[in-house]
């Protein structure tokens, strides 16, 4: 299943965030994200994967207790997931000289303790499988960021945590959660 983030939630890393309003249960999820970096419409797993210009550590935060509110109520996650400043995402890094998705450690501390521990082979989907399975529902395009999913262990933060990550061979990711507006 999809859901969508608007452009305005995308944040680089590093940044500090403020802890949205309307939610008390704040979640991160670390994700691998797949930047395209060409056109992609009905398109097989091979053309699906060499549309993926490269990748990058990403962050998908979400109002945990909206997006079951609303999942309960078999509604949108939209309260949830497409939040301000709720898409954090590190450097791209070049297909190319990432290499093949295959069984490099993805990682997330909280305030330095590890909370999310494992490798890029336990995804569900192959990063080919997605685009394609994707894009036989919508015209994808140069910069369309599509964030894979995460791993076991996504757990709530509070005002003042910090949030780092990686996954092997790519550019960290580092986030604040500031104080709510």
């Amino acid at each position: 299943f999809y859901f969508t983030k608007s452009a305005f939630t995308l944040q680089p890393s590093g940044a500090t965030i403020p802890y949205p309003p309307g939610t008390e249960n704040f979640h991160y999820e670390m994700e691998l994200v797949l930047a395209l970096g060409r056109p992609v419409f009905k398109a097989g797993k091979e053309e699906a994967g060499e549309a993926i210009y490269g990748y990058a550590c990403g962050l998908d935060m979400t109002r945990r207790d909206l997006q079951i509110a609303e999942r309960t109520k078999q509604r949108p996650w939209d309260l949830g997931k497409d939040v301000e400043n709720s898409a954090i995402v590190a450097r791209i890094t070049p297909a190319a000289a990432f290499g093949a998705v295959d069984g490099q450690r993805i990682h997330l501390a909280l305030n330095g303790e590890t909370k999310q521990d494992s490798t890029l082979s336990d995804m569900i989907w192959k990063a080919g499988e997605i685009v394609s399975h994707l894009s036989g529902f919508y015209h994808l395009g140069p910069g369309d960021l599509i964030m894979t999913g995460t791993p076991a262990g996504v757990g709530p933060v509070a005002a003042g945590d910090r949030i780092s990550g990686g996954i092997d061979g790519l550019d960290p990711i580092d986030l604040t959660i500031g104080a709510p507006e």
